[in-house]
């Protein structure tokens, strides 16, 4: 090697320590996309279905069984997925992800057959699982390990807010342009922003950079994904995550229509809801330092025992007072939730096989978030009322928290 290809890489090597590790231009990055794309993929959809449901003469139960159908075709695209994630890496997948969205969502609002609804939601339940938290999160897991938490806590206290942004944003286009036109910016604004951005951005692996993912404060497993499958605590997490996601989809679904239902208005219907997601980002906060003096099994016993406690107060009226007191609870516990689930696999599993670890658990919490709002739908079509919804989904969310209590004490 002669002394100009020496000094060159010496170069290199100082110019890549004196700049901010690439990873973080990622994480940052996957903040805005996943806020972007959860605001509009996801939750733009409980805004619209009221309108849609008077414009197009279909009944809840259709409208919520496109939606179910998206989240279906999500949960079967996990693997998949995951696996790609592991091998690949994020850049073409996550593209191909955010173009389908913009064309779909464009297709969206055009619609005005209910098989091509279903159709359309199908397509963009196969996106939403190329550009959602599980490919972003197992991107994280390849960059980071000392400072993965911090990295998953930037993209999901970003992303928390994505409800508390685009379900009024979705709700005053609604009042301005007809839910149609609404429907068409918003692909639109999808489509500008988060392509390009996944474009440039996103990277395979670290070693594709000549960087190593940030360091680790003490040795990690890295389990396989056959030996996690054998694990009773997997399941047993598995089954208490996928019961949390089933009273949550419920909820959040249908919470919109509830409120206006109880006499509030629709636009602080969509407003009450957004706050969620300001809640969300409080959890998460509060989550992050609480992870360094109790273990992670404590701390997911907790959250989903807030998460029942929030249904109680919900059951006891929709007084403005008790649904401030339910935002709050219910919120937080989802946004500690959702930072816990990936921490959490992460630390048992290690990064290696994440996407594909990550992605078999992702399967059966889209199952149940699939079942959910059609569910909550057929019987509110039948009783007339939410009260049952709300009576199961407490319930549910209780034995989510006696499950999670299974899980940590079998880990121990």
């Amino acid at each position: 090697m002669d002394e100009a290809t020496t000094q060159a890489q010496h170069t290199q090597t100082v110019l890549r320590r004196s700049l901010p590790y690439y990873g973080w231009y990622i994480a940052i990055t996957l903040a805005l996309t996943e806020t972007i794309s959860w605001g509009i993929v996801y939750y733009a959809f409980s805004v619209f279905l009221t309108p849609m449901q008077a414009d197009l003469g279909w009944t809840r139960s259709e409208l919520t069984g496109g939606f179910s159908l998206s989240l279906l075709v999500t949960g079967l695209m996990a693997f998949p997925v995951g696996a790609w994630i592991d091998k690949h890496g994020p850049r073409l997948l996550m593209t191909l992800g955010s173009i389908g969205a913009c064309i779909l969502m464009i297709a969206w609002s055009q619609v005005t057959n209910l098989v091509a609804f279903y159709l359309i939601w199908i397509g963009l339940g196969a996106c939403a699982a190329a550009i959602l938290y599980e490919p972003a999160f197992a991107v994280i897991a390849q960059w980071f390990k000392k400072d993965r938490g911090t990295a998953l806590a930037v993209i999901t206290f970003a992303a928390g807010l994505a409800s508390t942004i685009f379900l009024p944003l979705s709700d005053a286009l609604l009042h301005a342009f007809g839910w149609r036109t609404a429907v068409l910016l918003l692909g639109l604004f999808l489509g500008i922003v988060t392509i390009p951005l996944h474009v440039l951005i996103l990277r395979r692996r670290p070693d594709g950079l000549g960087l190593q993912a940030t360091g680790e404060t003490h040795p990690q497993s890295e389990v396989s994904l056959r030996n996690a499958l054998r694990s009773p605590v997997f399941w047993l997490l598995t089954l208490s995550f996928g019961l949390a996601a089933l009273a949550t989809a419920a909820i959040r679904v249908h919470f919109i229509p509830l409120l206006i239902g109880s006499g509030i208005s629709a636009s602080t219907a969509a407003f009450a809801t957004g706050t969620i997601g300001i809640m969300q980002v409080i959890g998460r906060v509060i989550f992050a330092p609480l992870e360094r003096r109790w273990s992670s099994g404590v701390l997911v016993v907790g959250v989903f025992a807030l998460q029942a406690i929030s249904m109680i107060v919900l059951l006891v009226g929709q007084a403005p007072a008790l649904i401030g007191i339910f935002i709050v609870l219910f919120g937080m516990a989802q946004g500690a939730i959702t930072l816990a689930r990936p921490a959490l696999l992460a630390e048992l599993y290690g990064s290696t096989h994440y996407g594909r670890i990550s992605s078999v658990m992702a399967i059966f919490l889209t199952l149940a978030t699939t079942i959910a709002p059609i569910g909550a739908s057929l019987i509110f079509d039948t009783a007339h009322s939410y009260q049952p919804v709300l009576w199961l989904v407490l319930i549910i969310a209780t034995i989510a928290s006696f499950t999670a209590f299974s899980a940590k004490r079998y880990a121990s």
